[in-house]
């Protein structure tokens, strides 16, 4: 992702690197660096401060600063002069990142990318901020290097007192009463959430708008748990709402990053592979429980998007495009109202008024996005109908020919994970082979090009990269491998997630309070081990490792392991209703660990067609299993080999007597929840 405009420049040392983002600066006039012992060890020999600064390669105002500062020969010959210059994908590298995003904001700044921090010789943080625009960057590397020459002792002194806090527990300072969770915990929560609800558009009520995948799977479980109407309708509203706004690409498929608005009118572009994986998951599962066509049409898109741009010749799938073409963000997804009139011709007023697409624009530079008239499709003819599909295929067609936005084509075994697990959903709620044979697909890329054995690694981009994986990436491989087992009855994957889960906690866990470091502790040594407690965007790892936790020592019938998953529930338990949005994941967590949680076996030789249609049905706090000759998990032995297709209905190992139809199983299991 070099531009011609670097066409006479020597490279730098990051043309070496597999992080599309570096490779973005390696013909930058800055002397960069990657972070290793190359680098640190030249700031202790030459007593310099250390810059390192984060990003990612679809960051649209890392991209600002490097045209305006990084590109820029003199402000690079200055940061030369005084600097020792890293820098750092914060994909590949997330906890390299944690570590100094946690360090910005305990001086008291705001954080985001570009993420640029300043360190002692010896790795400790003094000061850092986000995006500086030319004029006070320059003043800032004088100001700063000045002060490492005159002030170093005041320096050293502050460093040391923010190394400190680093090291201090998250568990201590958010989460200090620990205690178990009770069913009234849930119904604050969902107040919570209630009164942060955006009752027009969906969503929470702010702006910018991200969509927090986990904070809607869970409001779909309290729906299913409790019957309350409110909680779907905050959900379907959302997902509605979603589908029709600029945040949707309404001519390709896939989610934008976030809406810069309340409406989900003007998104920031950026199309990130975690947002839509969890996507496909949520749609999904709202499907089972609120069938809706237009949640399919976006399932289907998403999906087309996906194998079209997204996806490696050999399976696995990439991990962003960027918000910017030819340096105008949006460029390829907005159109002007000449281009749309010379493409569609006559039926370009109808497109208009349906898109809301004006002459003078309704976006910036007279460029429209493409936004939907409120009311569903269906509310149109069957011609008009057609016409509107017709128009689309002839703009996708046209758009196909733009210069195309950067693509970060690393190819991320976490975020991969969490594509399975969104294609199993998908593959659940519908039925069609397609999305699991490519849930599959993306095992096997992982199995052929990032495990070496139960070792996973961070990264592939022609080759893997040398970091090993992190919490994040062996947590979502669990989940992944669990979710291809419900999807197959193949007991491997159950196998391969119970070696999985016996490596992290011999390498993540913390003995002392029972939760997961984000770093193995094989691993490279940063000046603070962190542990990642927050659910956000993504899940926060370790509620998803809970989850694992609690859902293998069902299958396995490992108590301790379930007994693991209760005890790190009841550690942010004074937290779980305040605060939801940052804990939905615990949340579906809790939900599962506290309330009747369903072991479902089916056997007999309807076994796969039972099996797809209980997929189908709502089944949000339980796990499938199937028993057939030779299965060797603990509940299903003695239930293999039955003359008759049968569903067993089970809580805590103890069985109702088995049923012959699934209505008959969702009697069970409604009963037994309420």
């Amino acid at each position: 992702m070099t531009g011609s405009h670097y066409t006479g420049r020597k490279a730098n040392r990051l043309i070496h690197s597999t992080s599309p983002y570096l490779l973005q600066h390696a013909y930058n006039p800055v002397d960069w660096y990657e972070w290793g012992a190359e680098a640190l060890t030249r700031a202790e020999r030459e007593n310099k401060p250390i810059l390192v600064s984060i990003g990612y390669s679809s960051c649209h105002w890392c991209h600002v600063m490097e045209r305006e500062s990084f590109e820029n020969e003199d402000i690079a010959a200055l940061m030369n002069e005084h600097l020792v210059c890293i820098k750092v994908d914060r994909e590949e590298r997330p906890d390299i990142d944690q570590v100094y995003m946690d360090a910005v904001q305990a001086m008291g700044l705001s954080g985001g990318w570009p993420l640029n921090v300043f360190l002692t010789p010896g790795q400790k943080p003094f000061f850092g901020g986000t995006y500086f625009p030319p004029k006070h960057w320059v003043q800032l590397i004088v100001q700063l290097s000045r002060a490492f020459r005159e002030r170093r002792s005041e320096i050293d002194q502050n460093a040391e007192a923010l190394a400190e806090h680093l090291h201090s527990s998250e568990l201590s300072r958010f989460a200090p009463e620990p205690g178990p969770v009770e069913e009234s915990t849930f119904h604050q929560a969902y107040s919570t959430l209630l009164d942060r609800f955006d009752s027009r558009y969906g969503g929470l009520d702010r702006a910018p708008k991200f969509v927090m995948p986990s904070i809607w799977q869970w409001l779909l479980r309290y729906h299913w748990l409790t019957r309350n109407p409110k909680a779907l309708e905050m959900v379907l509203l959302t997902l509605k709402q979603l589908a029709s706004g600029g945040i949707f690409d309404q001519l390709g498929g896939g989610f934008a990053r976030y809406s810069v608005d309340h409406k989900w009118f003007a998104p920031h572009f950026e199309k990130m592979l975690y947002d839509n994986a969890q996507l496909l998951s949520l749609y999904s599962q709202a499907q089972t429980l609120s069938p809706h066509p237009r949640f399919q049409e976006v399932i289907e898109e998403t999906f087309s998007w996906l194998q079209r741009e997204m996806r490696h010749p050999e399976g696995g799938y990439f991990s962003a495009l960027d918000a910017d073409t030819e340096g105008e963000e949006g460029l390829f997804y907005t159109w002007t109202a000449e281009e749309l009139k010379e493409v569609l011709g006559i039926d370009s007023a109808f497109f208009m008024q349906y898109f809301q697409a004006t002459e003078a624009g309704n976006w910036e530079h007279n460029r429209n996005i493409l936004y939907p008239l409120e009311g569903p499709i269906t509310s149109l003819t069957p011609e008009q109908q057609e016409k509107l599909s017709a128009c689309k295929r002839a703009l996708l067609q046209r758009r196909e020919s733009r210069t195309r936005p950067g693509l970060d084509d690393k190819i991320l075994t976490g975020w991969n994970a969490m594509l399975i697990t969104g294609f199993c959903d998908a593959y659940k709620a519908y039925g069609k082979d397609g999305y699991l044979d490519e849930a599959l697909g993306i095992a096997r890329f992982i199995d052929d090009h990032l495990l070496d054995g139960i070792l996973c690694f961070r990264s592939f981009k022609n080759k893997r990269s040398l970091t090993t994986g992190f919490l994040e990436d062996y947590a979502h491989l669990i989940q992944a491998w669990l979710n291809l087992y419900e999807c197959t009855f193949d007991e491997r994957w159950v196998r391969r997630a119970e070696s999985a889960c016996e490596h992290v906690i011999r390498e993540f866990r913390d003995a002392e309070d029972g939760y997961f470091f984000f770093t193995p502790a094989s691993g490279e040594r940063l000046i603070s081990r962190k542990k990642d407690l927050f659910d956000n965007v993504i899940p926060s790892p370790n509620s998803v490792m809970a989850r694992n936790l609690f859902r293998l020592g069902v299958l396995l019938d490992r108590e301790e392991w379930k007994q693991d998953a209760i005890e790190m529930v009841s550690g942010i338990k004074s937290l779980l209703g305040k605060e939801p949005a940052y804990l939905s994941h615990w949340a579906v967590v809790a939900m599962e660990v506290t309330l009747p949680f369903f072991e479902i076996v089916v056997s007999g030789p309807r076994l796969e067609v039972y099996r797809k249609q209980l997929a189908a049905t709502p089944l949000p706090n339980g796990i499938l299993m199937g028993a057939f000759p030779g299965c060797t998990l603990p509940l299903t032995i003695d239930k293999a080999g039955s003359s008759d297709t049968l569903i067993h209905v089970c809580v805590n190992k103890t069985c109702r007597l088995p049923v012959k139809t699934i209505n008959e199983a969702l009697q069970l299991l409604s009963s037994a929840s309420t």
